[in-house]
């Protein structure tokens, strides 16, 4: 079949899709689990070693645009914190381009693209030795092996940026920073080893993983939760107006990423092909359903419908399409975003109600998030779609459930003891007195807006 007749044939109405899904399950009642299968990053469209200058161009582009989502995100959470932290909480985002690209460069890639264990990969890529034009047939057969190295860079940066959320406005800059750099050696690159490297565990198990919704998404989520949990709540938890002080600018950051993400997801087809193509549909059609169904949840819920509430739904789309994006099809990509939307509000709102202060509600955008997206690309998937897949069955989603849970935790008690260590060392928050002056002048001596009068 085709990949346009696999469109056609996947992109269906809500209730068809909910009934083929029922099928399948049904059907995957008395199916064995899939054989163990090599899961790629994405799949390689050609096993010749040969550079492709079509590709190269895609894939110079993807990487920009990946890149320009970190900026997007501090856009993004920058808005939804108090004018007084909204410069602190931008420079966590934007710190983390220098810190983590310096640690890729130097070890990072090695450790989690490297020939190694199942557990980790070696240091004979550090500091990009052997790293360079020729490309490596392992990862990305047509382009330059720095090209995809440099791509997965931009994965590496965004993902410990998104955790900060959990913690703005009560987060020493000097704990944050040494934070994101043990982080991203400690947990980070043992994960994208264990899912895309060559020989990585969860690889090795058949876990379907287009983009990052365990190494990126679930990662971060679920260290966000230890993160929120160790440091506490805000000083002023439950007596203070928490709106967002810039929506232009959270809708501003939310365009940002949504542009981004079609590098972010159509990039790790690694090629400019079909392949491509339906990453880039499923991702904007998920997105699309997930702003919706973040409206008509608050509708109900608050009574108004509400553009940061939008903004919110949009990004949770696409996070939950992230680790199905080459593997299903563009209604398939749809009901992903709307049920990983759902699911969302649902786990923030009940959040809105605890003494669980996680300031952005990061464990439910992204742990949640990531979590619905990853189980349903285990029923979605087509290998219509990918033919480096395979076709979605209960089998397959216990693979992707298994694999999740592994990250979940391994995310989670690592950033608890990294978040503990550091605190014991140097402390993690300010004085209450510093909390409540704001971050960007005790740490940044900046003000996010200067109003002339």
């Amino acid at each position: 079949m085709s990949l346009i007749e696999g469109l056609k044939y996947r992109y269906v109405s809500a209730g068809a899709i909910a009934t083929s899904i029922m099928s399948v399950a049904a059907y995957a009642q008395d199916a064995a689990p899939p054989a163990t299968m090599d899961a790629p990053v994405a799949a390689v469209a050609s096993a010749a070693s040969t550079i492709n200058t079509g590709d190269t161009a895609w894939m110079l582009a993807c990487t920009a645009l990946v890149m320009l989502m970190t900026p997007g995100l501090a856009f993004f959470y920058g808005g939804m914190v108090r004018a007084k932290n909204s410069v602190s909480t931008m420079m966590q985002s934007m710190i983390a381009l220098s810190i983590v690209s310096i640690l890729w460069y130097a070890f990072g890639y090695s450790m989690a693209f490297a020939p190694g264990s199942g557990l980790l990969g070696g240091f004979q890529w550090a500091m990009l030795n052997g790293v360079g034009a020729a490309p490596n047939a392992d990862y990305a057969a047509t382009i330059p092996h720095m090209l995809f190295c440099v791509y997965q860079c931009m994965f590496a940066i965004i993902t410990p940026a998104l955790i900060a959320g959990a913690f703005v406005e009560r987060t020493k800059f000097s704990a944050y920073a040494i934070f994101i750099a043990v982080w991203s050696i400690v947990i980070y690159a043992p994960i994208a080893h264990w899912v895309w490297g060559v020989g990585g565990m969860i690889r090795a198990w058949g876990v379907l993983d287009f983009a990052g919704g365990t190494v990126v998404h679930q990662a971060a989520g679920f260290s966000a939760l230890a993160a929120a949990l160790v440091i506490g709540k805000r000083t002023d938890f439950g007596k203070a107006n928490y709106s967002a002080s810039n929506i232009p600018l959270i809708t501003i950051g939310t365009g940002l990423l949504w542009f981004g993400w079609f590098g972010f997801n159509g990039g790790s087809a690694l090629g400019a092909g079909d392949l491509a193509v339906a990453a880039f549909s499923s991702t904007h059609f998920a997105a699309a359903s997930a702003g919706l169904v973040w409206a008509l949840m608050d509708k109900m819920l608050k009574g108004k419908v509400s553009l940061v509430g939008v903004c919110i739904g949009i990004v949770v789309g696409l996070v939950a399409v992230t680790p199905a994006a080459g593997f299903v099809s563009a209604g398939s990509g749809l009901l992903i975003g709307a049920l990983g939307a759902a699911a969302a509000n649902f786990v923030a709102h009940m959040r809105s109600k605890s003494q669980l202060d996680d300031s952005l509600d990061v464990f439910a955008c992204h742990g949640v998030g990531g979590l619905v997206g990853t189980l349903l690309t285990g029923l979605l998937a087509s290998k219509a779609i990918n033919a480096a897949g395979v076709d979605g069955s209960m089998g397959q989603m216990f693979i992707q459930l298994k694999s999740s849970l592994v990250v979940a935790v391994f995310s989670f008690v690592g950033t608890f003891v990294i978040m503990k260590v550091i605190d014991m060392a140097i402390g993690l928050r300010p004085s209450q007195n510093e909390e409540v002056t704001g971050m960007d002048q005790v740490d940044h001596g900046e003000k996010g807006m200067h109003l002339v009068g």
